[in-house]
């Protein structure tokens, strides 16, 4: 050893060499490295439909806690999976079961990937897009009569619609069956981003709904 006494570092190097714990993550490597259920990447997702584009927000996190619950109209900032995870919870059944439906989802997600190879967050935006209904029927009143009217339906509604069916469409398949959630999900998603009439319960709700206000014009 050399005769020269090395200098202890101060108080304000070590100080400057401790994170902040304050101080905000990094967003851009949290994005870059974080995935859905730490399988699917959320990064390179396509769009079709620009009306709904803006509605439909997919991150990789799929439980933020209900942050949003307080705030109107925040539900679109949260991920399109979170909202479906939550829409599969409104049943009687089903209520606060967060961790059940998050693994029904997560389950239906691997199935959705080995029958189409595709990436299952993608399959969902395309189901939720081709079953959102863009007319509907409002009831309006002209002294004592009650007359239906179609009118356009706003891009939000048109997605909250389209996980409504989506949702119906599994606990309709699974009502008295021994058909899995997560099997009749997967079918259920294959089926509406094919725009699959006869075989998707959702994209069949949308053209009876359509059908309907192309009737009330």
């Amino acid at each position: 050893m050399s005769g020269e006494e090395t200098e202890a570092p101060s108080e304000e190097d070590v100080a400057a060499d401790e994170p902040d714990p304050d101080a905000p993550a990094s967003s851009e490597a949290a994005n870059e490295n974080a995935k859905l259920f730490g399988v699917w990447d959320v990064t390179e997702i396509a769009y079709e439909d620009p009306s709904t584009k803006r509605y439909m927000t997919v991150t990789p996190i799929a439980h933020t806690m209900g942050r949003h619950a307080s705030k109107q109209f925040k539900k679109s900032e949260i991920s399109l999976v979170e909202r479906l995870i939550n829409r599969l919870m409104q049943t009687d059944e089903n209520t606060g079961k967060k961790q059940q439906a998050t693994r029904i989802v997560r389950d239906a997600f691997d199935i959705v990937h080995e029958r189409t190879e595709e990436n299952p967050v993608q399959v969902l935006v395309r189901a939720v897009e081709n079953a959102a209904p863009r007319e509907e029927t409002v009831r309006l009143k002209y002294g004592g009569i009650s007359v239906p009217k179609a009118v356009d339906v706003a891009p939000q509604r048109r997605v909250d619609q389209a996980l409504l069916f989506i949702s119906d469409a599994v606990a309709s398949a699974t009502y008295k069956s021994s058909t899995a959630a997560a099997e009749a999900l997967a079918n259920e998603l294959v089926a509406a981003a094919d725009y699959d009439v006869e075989g998707s319960y959702s994209i069949s709700q949308k053209e009876e709904r359509e059908r309907v206000a192309a009737a009330a014009r």
